[in-house]
């Protein structure tokens, strides 16, 4: 039998009204109404002497039950329990006359005279079947309401009929006006509500939503409501703000949670169903990380979807193939600049008035949605320093970097580093390239969004940048300073656990390192990129035409990516020249010639470092590169400071020689011949 879901029933109230509606009288009056129901059942159970006291006895309580229903401000919970599920007369009664035993001590006796056995005061469908009006066989069937949702427990016996039935403990608490989520899905499905304004495009998509459900299709369940989009918290804020709109609760169920166990499936959804009866409520299943769970549990996941009655939302970033059901896909973008710049003015309230350049900032930098603007707003406002009056923008600035970190932490290495300009030392053109790559980035919101360019073309928006030279020379530390200039986190990708051998699983490791990163546009550093990136082959057999793909995505994700990407090769030759033409920034570091080398080791060594006799023309005459600089600059620090002694000529001499080794070389006389 299919449930009559509140969404299709006749208007009527929820069981608890608003506070405005006068809580506490409805309660009253409510708890009234249940006492004249029971009355009128124990009636129906009484066996006067007289048919026609029977008669007169029924007509007074039903009656009362008039008077009692005319006092209610709103529905009785019984009778939007009734409603909801569509519950015969006799299955009504019969409701009753298993909650009458748990609200009235007179009822036992009352059964067991009924029954005729003083030893049994339990109601029975056989007690029901033959004092109830209106019976029907048809109420004890397994399908039918009062079995299906479990509105009724059946107790072991050797006879249907004769069993002793029980009301299920929530469904007692729901008549009584006190509801709550069942204990049995407490742990499993959690509230969701929505804390405040949304971007106005995703209040559209929860307009839209309401629309799909207030006006369903005439017949068969509600259409399935996809939210695929990038960010959990986003989704879950529409689809919140839909159900509110429309009276109802939110829950949501993680998919990966679910029971695998068929069995054990079907409970799951007969308790939720009779669950989103009793609170107006709808289901969001998350399936963020359903493909990461074994196939029992996303056959859980398409079965639950495909048969579960009532409102159900399916959030994931991958819209889901569902068949026989009637689906809806929404894509829920990420909030646009503008957008943004809205939500921080909302989160700050009086405050944003004095930092509208600091809005625009974070605006223009961060990627966030209503949720995590409003957190990292709050965390700001707390215990600023007094005298610190510009301090706010900082906090706001720091508190979202927090908030983009979690995701990408996971999946790359977070590498902080207090480099600047000043520790770089490069040709003037590859320096100047450098800063023009920075401010690129700095202004992309403004050259974008504000002049229009984003209007002419969605294509090749991301920056990009390929650093090419020998090991050593410099381009992780100018990631580090472009990182730092920006006050933007770096993150390491580490190839190792994006290249997979099995066909696809490449492109989705690439796909979950961009879409972490872009809440905070954090510079993406792919070191060695060569490994990754090479030439693209002929197409020999399936694993080249798959390799290729790999690439073509990795181009595209580049293009879309709003923050810096970052490609690090000592190979230049082995990239593919089409690949090359998408790359923004291409900037080669030289092998370090003497005089550059001089300066390196000018700048190596921190004013706090003892030295003693240092001679930097002789220094520059070793032929290594400014990484090779540092090691041997570190080493020897460690040797002197080992022999209690300032940094002398023959510390480093020992570290160089320690440093060429490791490099298989061998110092030549001319680099340090005369060190003496």
């Amino acid at each position: 039998m299919t449930p009559l879901h509140p969404l299709h029933e006749s208007p009527t109230a929820p069981a608890v009204p608003s506070e405005q509606a006068g809580a506490a009288d409805w309660h009253a009056a409510n708890q009234r109404y249940l006492r004249a129901a029971l009355d009128l059942v124990a009636v129906y159970l009484t066996r006067p002497a007289h048919a026609a006291d029977r008669e007169r006895a029924i007509d007074q309580a039903q009656r009362q039950l008039q008077l009692a229903a005319v006092a209610l401000p709103t529905a009785a919970a019984l009778d939007t329990l009734c409603a909801g599920f569509g519950l015969s007369p006799f299955e009504r009664d019969l409701l009753l006359l298993c909650a009458g035993p748990e609200l009235d001590a007179s009822f036992g006796p009352l059964l067991a005279e009924a029954g005729g056995d003083p030893a049994r005061p339990q109601p029975t469908f056989s007690l029901a079947l033959a004092a109830l009006p209106d019976a029907h066989w048809s109420a004890l069937a397994p399908e039918a309401p009062l079995r299906r949702w479990r509105l009724v427990e059946v107790a072991a016996g050797p006879a249907l009929v004769t069993s002793p039935l029980r009301l299920d403990e929530r469904v007692l608490h729901y008549l009584l006006g006190v509801n709550y989520l069942d204990n049995r899905l407490a742990g499993i499905v959690e509230p969701v509500r929505a804390a405040g304004p949304l971007a106005p495009s995703h209040q559209a998509l929860a307009g839209r939503m309401a629309g799909l459900w207030a006006q369903p299709l005439a017949a068969g369940p509600l259409p399935v409501v996809q939210l695929r989009g990038p960010e959990s918290a986003d989704r879950r804020e529409i689809a919140a703000a839909a159900c509110r709109s429309l009276g109802w609760e939110l829950f949501a169920l993680a998919a990966a949670d679910l029971p695998a166990d068929p069995r054990e499936l079907e409970a799951l959804m007969r308790l939720w169903e009779r669950e989103a009866i009793l609170a107006r409520a709808a289901l969001l299943l998350d399936c963020d990380e359903l493909d990461a769970a074994d196939p029992a549990r996303q056959r859980a996941a398409i079965r639950l979807a495909r048969v579960l009655d009532g409102p159900l939302i399916l959030a994931g970033r991958e819209p889901r193939p569902l068949a026989g059901r009637p689906s809806v896909s929404l894509e829920v973008a990420r909030p646009a600049f503008q957008e943004r710049r809205l939500l921080w003015q909302q989160a700050l309230g009086g405050r944003a008035a004095s930092m509208d350049g600091q809005i625009e900032a974070l605006a223009a930098q961060f990627s966030l949605g209503a949720a995590a603007i409003r957190d990292a707003a709050v965390e700001a406002a707390g215990a600023l320093p007094e005298g610190h009056a510009g301090s706010e923008g900082e906090r706001l600035w720091q508190a979202c970097r927090s908030r983009s970190r979690p995701r990408l932490d996971e999946l790359a290495q977070r590498i902080h580093s207090p480099a600047t300009w000043d520790d770089l030392v490069l040709p003037p053109a590859q320096l100047q390239t450098l800063r023009d790559l920075a401010g690129q980035v700095r202004q992309r919101t403004k050259v974008y969004e504000q002049w229009g360019f984003a209007a002419r073309s969605s294509r090749g928006l991301g920056i990009s940048a390929l650093f090419t030279g020998a090991s050593g020379t410099g381009k992780t530390l100018a990631a580090e300073v472009i990182a730092n200039e920006l006050r933007l986190d770096l993150y390491r990708i580490d190839l190792s656990q994006v290249v997979s051998k099995y066909i696809g699983e490449t492109e989705k490791n690439l796909r979950r390192v961009f879409d972490a990163a872009e809440d905070g546009g954090a510079v993406l550093l792919f070191d060695e990129a060569d490994a990754l990136f090479g030439k693209r082959s002929e197409v020999k057999d399936s694993h080249d035409r798959y390799a290729n793909i790999e690439i073509s995505y990795l181009l595209q994700r580049m293009e879309a990516y709003r923050g810096l990407a970052i490609l690090t090769t000592n190979m230049k030759d082995a990239l593919d020249t089409a690949f090359l033409r998408r790359i923004r920034f291409v900037v080669h570091f030289p092998f370090p010639d003497s005089g550059q080398r001089a300066e390196i080791w000018r700048r190596m060594f921190p004013p706090a470092t003892p030295t003693e006799g240092l001679d930097i023309g002789r220094l520059a005459r070793l032929k290594v590169a400014g990484g090779n600089i540092r090691n041997i600059a570190l080493n020897a620090a460690f040797l002197a400071a080992d022999a209690g002694e300032p940094v002398r000529m023959a510390h480093l001499l020992r570290a160089a020689q320690l440093e060429y080794a490791k490099l298989e070389r061998t110092l030549t006389a001319g680099e340090v011949g005369d060190w003496g």
